[in-house]
């Protein structure tokens, strides 16, 4: 059901050099960047990190840029995810949409602020 994490920090070149090594033991290899901002890395059983600076522009603590994400299936599935969660009193966080290279998601705190997204790849 999750399909990744993602990290926080406030020096992502020092960042990358970390986790470019240790998630090499796994055989992880990034699966998608943007430059300057953040990198995903993907293992072999589908599992994928994501490290960034926080999208707010705010200082990266421990919660600040740490998200769950959801493997919805469908970009129907974040659609009707992203509705389900409104409806149950979720924060909106970004609308369902395309994000760019073929991600599509949601975003949305549940009641006690923690930041989940629903997406789907392709």
């Amino acid at each position: 059901m999750i399909g990744y994490t993602s990290v926080g920090t406030n020096d992502l070149p020092k960042a990358l050099t970390y986790y470019d090594a240790l998630l090499a033991e796994l055989g992880a290899k990034t699966a998608m960047e943007d430059e300057g901002r953040m990198r995903i890395y993907a293992g072999g059983n589908g599992a994928m990190l994501m490290v960034t600076k926080p999208h707010d522009g705010k200082p990266a603590t421990v919660g600040n840029g740490v998200m769950v994400a959801i493997a919805a299936g469908s970009r129907e599935k974040v659609d009707a995810l992203y509705a389900k969660a409104m409806s149950l009193g979720s924060a909106d966080e970004g609308a369902p949409g395309d994000r760019g290279n073929g991600f599509y998601g949601a975003y949305f705190r549940d009641l006690d602020g923690n930041k989940l997204c629903a997406f789907h790849m392709g």
